[in-house]
Parts: C-alpha cells; sequence; structure tokens
C-alpha cells in the first residue's frame, strides 16, 4: 500500500528540494501549500496568510486519501514546524489506515540563515518563484518550529 512521507524542518532549509528527490525514487506525487499558495497570493495575504495555509492544507489532507487510493506515494511538502501539527498528521493517517514517515531536514542556524539570504536574493531577482523572507517573517518561524523529538523522526537528514 502506498505511504505519505511528510516533510520536516525550518523554512528555507531544503523541503522542496529533497522532496522532489523523494518523488522519483519513490513514485510519489508532491501536495506542496507553498505551490498553492504562492498561485493564489504571489504578493502573500497579509493577515489571512495563516488562515489560508490552514485551509489548503486541510485541502490537501483529503487530496493525499485520492492519491494514496490510487496507488501512489505521497510527500507532503510543508514545514509540520509544530508538534501538534505532527500528532495531528499522524493520527489523521492512521485513522485512514495508511502509513506515514516524518523525514526531519535538521539545519544549522548558521546554514539557515545563509539560505535565507540566498533565496531573498533570488525572489529580488526574480529567479523563484517563493515568498520573500523578511526579519519579521524569519523571527515568527523561528519562534514557531518546534523541533521534533527522536520519537517523531523517522529518517533525520542532517544538512550542515
Amino acid at each position: 500500500m502506498a505511504k505519505v512521507y511528510m516533510t520536516c524542518g525550518k523554512l528555507c532549509s531544503g523541503k522542496t528540494s529533497y522532496a522532489a528527490g523523494l518523488r522519483n525514487k519513490n513514485n510519489a506525487v508532491i501536495l506542496s501549500v507553498d505551490e498553492i499558495t504562492l498561485s493564489l497570493f504571489p504578493e502573500g495575504a497579509g493577515d489571512r496568510m495563516d488562515e489560508y495555509v490552514r485551509r489548503t492544507q486541510d485541502y490537501l489532507y483529503g487530496k493525499s486519501l485520492e492519491v494514496i487510493a490510487s496507488g501512489n506515494n505521497v510527500i507532503l511538502d510543508w514545514g509540520f514546524w509544530t508538534s501538534a501539527e505532527r500528532e495531528y498528521a499522524r493520527r489523521f493517517y492512521s485513522q485512514n489506515k495508511v502509513s506515514c514517515e516524518l523525514h526531519y531536514l535538521d539545519i544549522s542556524d548558521e546554514l539557515w540563515k545563509q539560505r535565507i539570504a540566498e533565496r531573498n536574493q533570488l525572489v529580488s531577482e526574480g529567479k523563484v518563484s517563493a515568498y520573500y523572507v523578511d526579519k519579521g517573517l524569519e523571527e515568527k518561524f523561528a519562534g514557531i518550529f518546534q523541533i521534533p523529538d527522536e520519537s517523531e523522526i523517522d529518517k533525520r537528514i542532517i544538512i550542515r
């Protein structure tokens, strides 16, 4: 039976690139919150962005079950930043009798800040479709992110 791979890590930790590699190895479909929200709100959605992200995730949970029913693996390409999000996902898939794995991209703070700067440069130059991460957004996500404990992690990818 098909399974779900959940990519977990800070923004700019390499989740999307990692997901692309997983897709190629595992006959999987990537379901990405950023892909949808960037398409609908390329400049962001202001105060409503968190609500739209939650709605997009709800939609993608349902869509993931359709993909799995067709026999394909699924990669959820979003951060799973909090333990509550990770617990919800595991419970959702368990209730639907679907196996899931959490792949945690463990990035050093120094490299994380470097990657944010590099991505912001590419966004400013119009070379990538991504959100610009200003200091406020960086601090918001740094404050939200909860490192998963060992019992949550199925595979750790160390990025240094």
